[in-house]
């Protein structure tokens, strides 16, 4: 296979080095196309106005690797649109903190994965808690291997995993609700700091993609691009505008 792999750590994140010896083990041909410094938290920005720096550089097990001065979104953009290769799986992460419920919106690492379902490919974003790589080491296989038995590509195009510590089994989930939210605190005159706080209440909803993970589930959430209000639209799609 041929994996395109990016994140939002930057190219010289641990989770990415974990996800590239993965993709290697399986002898799967790899192009690394990463941010030159973090981006977290940039969703699904691009720059379309200034050039940016893209650098061709040694990635160990890659084919072919590109530092790029730009957010996850615009990595993937370059790979597909830019490269012009084709690729039968793009793999976004590991990232070092959960990416589950609302949090999904500001997440470069799910960002990179609906900008490659613009692209027509399919994708994975996977994520961890920020203490350590060791359990997304250790699930890394069996998550793909899961993906792989039970085909859940001919469903979905974007699977958002994530690995809590201490896993004990794989669910599929949907999306939650708010796990963080912010204040702003203002430093001096005209300078303010977001400070970040978690606002999750866990129900222990097991099929909601917060609630699993914090109770120990690696989940695995479908996700689409598409953010038709399909419910509204079923109720409101008959109005007429009359012209008076």
């Amino acid at each position: 296979m041929r994996v395109l792999l990016t994140n939002d750590d930057g190219i010289n994140g641990e989770g990415l080095r974990v996800a590239a010896d993965f993709a290697k083990r399986r002898g799967h041909h790899i192009t690394v196309c990463a941010p030159k410094v973090e981006q977290s938290a940039k969703s699904h920005a691009i720059n379309i106005h200034t050039p940016f720096e893209i650098k061709k550089v040694e990635y160990a097990g890659a084919d072919v690797a590109y530092s790029v001065d730009s957010t996850p979104a615009d990595c993937v953009r370059f790979a597909t649109l830019g490269l012009k290769p084709n690729y039968d799986l793009v793999i976004s992460g590991i990232n070092r903190g959960l990416n589950m419920g609302e949090d999904v919106l500001y997440s470069g690492t799910a960002a990179a994965i609906f900008e490659a379902c613009n692209q027509n490919l399919k994708g994975v974003a996977m994520s961890t808690h920020v203490y350590s790589f060791d359990s997304a080491r250790a699930w890394i296989g069996k998550v793909f291997d899961f993906i792989a038995e039970k085909e859940l590509f001919k469903y979905c195009d974007f699977l958002n995993v994530n690995v809590p510590e201490n896993a004990k089994g794989i669910l599929i989930t949907k999306m939650g609700g708010p796990y963080y939210t912010d204040s702003f605190r203002e430093i001096s005159k005209d300078l303010w700091q977001q400070e970040g706080h978690c606002v999750h209440n866990n129900r222990h909803d097991h099929t909601i993609d917060t609630d699993a993970t914090i109770d120990g589930y690696v989940t695995i959430t479908p996700m689409t691009n598409n953010r038709t209000d399909y419910k509204a639209y079923e109720i409101i799609k008959n109005i007429k505008w009359e012209n008076q």
